[in-house]
């Protein structure tokens, strides 16, 4: 595995956010009356609609990790300049410093050809860089942007999730791996650095996301079975 090059970084502070739930009660009301026949279904029989009662509906949140990153690296690759003198000239002075002509054979040249050139090296100075935007779910997982949704923000995270500590899934991964991903993900030194004149790690973005889901229990009161269901707190989809 290639190691990655310590670099200049600047790193933002972690936010916490805590979205709003926007799904009213009536809503959890009238999916739970879609959804719970349905789950309780057997190949040859189906409940009926009363024996099917509703046991609880619980706040939880669900957390996700936000990483808005970038990397840039400004550098000198070396190059050499050859340029083409008369044949007359025996040496070429510039700054000072003197420049003997040399013979190179011409390329392609159908006969054997030979022109004067004087080859100075020089330094061009390039730059490279390249962003991350990626979203981690709570087991460090990658997942698509699409899947967490955007909503208005509680005014009080730390105090909401204190409240709720015990309907709070935990993340997995430390604030360190998050950022050596982002690091894994960028920092890539071009092939032809000669030297580095200036490079730079950021992380403009470090969020947590703490979206509420709701979990609804059902139980069917002949047999004592029970399942559940997830719904979003913010799109009110039900959650696979």
């Amino acid at each position: 595995m290639t190691s990655i090059p310590q670099v200049p970084e600047n790193i933002a502070r972690t936010k916490v956010i805590v979205y709003k739930s926007r799904v009213e009660p009536s809503t959890l009301k009238q999916t739970a009356e879609e959804m719970k026949n349905e789950l309780f279904v057997k190949r040859f029989s189906k409940p009926k609609p009363e024996d099917i009662h509703v046991v609880s509906v619980d706040k939880h949140y669900v957390p996700y990790v936000l990483v808005d990153a970038k990397y840039r690296i400004d550098y000198y690759t070396k190059k050499v300049y050859n340029i083409d003198v008369s044949k007359n000239v025996k040496e070429i002075k510039i700054l000072g410093e003197t420049f003997k002509p040399q013979m190179v054979p011409v390329p392609n040249a159908e006969l054997e050809q030979f022109r004067s050139v004087i080859s100075l090296e020089g330094q061009e100075l390039f730059f490279y860089e390249d962003k991350a935007y990626f979203i981690l779910d709570q087991s460090g997982n990658e997942i698509s942007p699409d899947q967490v949704p955007i909503a208005p923000s509680e005014d009080n995270p730390k105090k909401l999730l204190k409240e709720f500590k015990k309907k709070t899934a935990a993340i997995t991964v430390s604030n360190q791996e998050v950022i050596m991903m982002a690091k894994t993900k960028l920092i890539k030194r071009p092939s032809d650095v000669d030297t580095i004149d200036k490079e730079i790690f950021q992380v403009n973005e470090h969020a947590i996301i703490y979206n509420p889901i709701y979990i609804i229990t059902f139980r069917n009161v002949n047999t004592k079975e029970e399942k559940t269901v997830r719904i979003d707190g913010v799109t009110a989809d039900v959650i696979q």
